[in-house]
């Protein structure tokens, strides 16, 4: 019998319930913050994709943004997210 040993990547569940890796994640460059791009950055980080430390530091975030993001979603939902309504889920 053959040892098959597949390495198999790292995978959660996204914001939209699709698989998420470390390629579908948003790019280290990104300027604009959508509310999809925030909430696969928050999923990767819950799922153990990426630690808070490699996310803050691979998207140029402070924790405190982060957190942030993390508790709108808690709160509110991914539509908490959103940046212009930020009164109306406060």
């Amino acid at each position: 019998m053959t040892d098959r040993r597949v390495k198999r990547e790292n995978v959660v569940i996204g914001p939209e319930g699709t698989p998420l890796t470390m390629a579908d994640l948003p790019k280290p460059d990104t300027v604009r913050w959508v509310i999809r791009r925030k909430a696969e950055v928050v999923a990767a980080v819950r799922g153990g994709l990426l630690t808070l430390d490699g996310a803050c530091e691979r998207y140029g975030l402070s924790s405190e943004e982060f957190m942030a993001w993390q508790r709108s979603i808690e709160s509110h939902g991914i539509a908490g997210l959103r940046t212009t309504r930020v009164q109306q889920y406060r």
